[in-house]
């Protein structure tokens, strides 16, 4: 993303709002040697009736501290600061629609990596950002190339932690795919079972079954948990479990979900075409509703909206 688009006026930054360009951190920031810190991306909507909304802010900032408290990283501010510091973000940079990242790293001071008394430092900022994969992805399907890169084993990285440092097993899956002409990655976990996306997970229908990996080695994504409920709530059986990558080779429609890649299908996975290399009717189904929900239309979900 060009630098252009990531400006705004303020950014907030360890409980006051600044200007974009004061915004700055030193260089000997502990987590930037070592990439101790934490973070969520999360959008906001303009809904139906002309407000902003944060999807899932809540269960966001939720995971947000949850991670933090993983990787065992002091957090200086409740949850209900957090939330509202992100709508005043939204607010003081006039964007009706945006990506926010809030980030919680530790500041400069001790160095080395027992290092224990630096300063947790919170930062939040907000930018417009369309579709991850491209606005042909959500309405053509993407192609994946399973990744020489497996996804680390949850006694190594603990994936539930939203973790700055796991996200070079997924930078590098990303530079391999597409520089080999394709539009994202494939992760398998280490028992060579399909893990997840380099940035999302992923989910396989067939004969009517939805399935998705369980969460062992995969983030615990809060589009996925959006998704599971709207395919339940529409009648249609969705199973955790494990499956090897040959399951989408002969799925009948498969695609992927994430706060950023939203819901958008997959149709070829290592060159063999998925169905009828084309977005399937449930994928599509899918997307109809989970747009409905961001956008305040389905009342069912509109508790997953927090107002700004």
């Amino acid at each position: 993303m060009a630098a252009d688009n990531l400006r705004s006026d303020k950014i907030w930054m360890d409980g006051a709002l600044v200007p974009y360009d004061q915004a700055t951190v030193h260089v000997l920031t502990h987590s930037l040697h070592y990439g101790l810190a934490v973070f969520e991306g999360m959008r906001c909507y303009r809904t139906d009736d002309g407000r902003s909304a944060i999807f899932r802010g809540r269960e966001h900032i939720r995971r947000l501290v949850e991670s933090a408290h993983i990787v065992e990283m002091p957090m200086p501010y409740s949850s209900e600061e957090l939330l509202k510091a992100c709508a005043d973000v939204v607010r003081v940079n006039k964007l009706a629609e945006c990506y926010l990242r809030p980030l919680v790293f530790y500041g400069e001071g001790e160095m080395g990596l027992a290092a224990r008394g630096n300063k947790t430092r919170v930062a939040i900022a907000a930018w417009p950002w369309g579709a991850y994969l491209g606005a042909d992805g959500l309405t053509k399907g993407v192609r994946l190339k399973t990744s020489s890169f497996v996804r680390f084993h949850h006694n190594s990285m603990m994936p539930a932690a939203k973790a700055s440092g796991h996200y070079v097993n997924s930078i590098l899956a990303g530079y391999e795919a597409r520089r080999g002409g394709y539009d994202e990655a494939l992760l398998l976990d280490t028992q060579g079972f399909v893990a997840e996306g380099s940035g999302e997970n992923i989910f396989v229908i067939r004969d009517g079954v939805v399935r998705t990996p369980p969460l062992t080695s995969i983030l615990p994504g809060i589009t996925r948990d959006a998704v599971i409920r709207i395919l339940r709530d529409g009648g249609v059986e969705v199973r955790e479990e494990f499956f090897a990558r040959d399951a989408l080779y002969v799925a009948d429609e498969a695609f992927m979900t994430g706060t950023a890649a939203e819901v958008t299908p997959v149709v070829e996975l290592d060159d063999r075409k998925i169905g009828a290399g084309t977005p399937g009717p449930v994928t599509r189904k899918v997307q109809e509703v989970f747009q409905g929900a961001l956008h305040g239309r389905e009342s069912k979900y509109r508790g997953w909206l927090y107002y700004v």
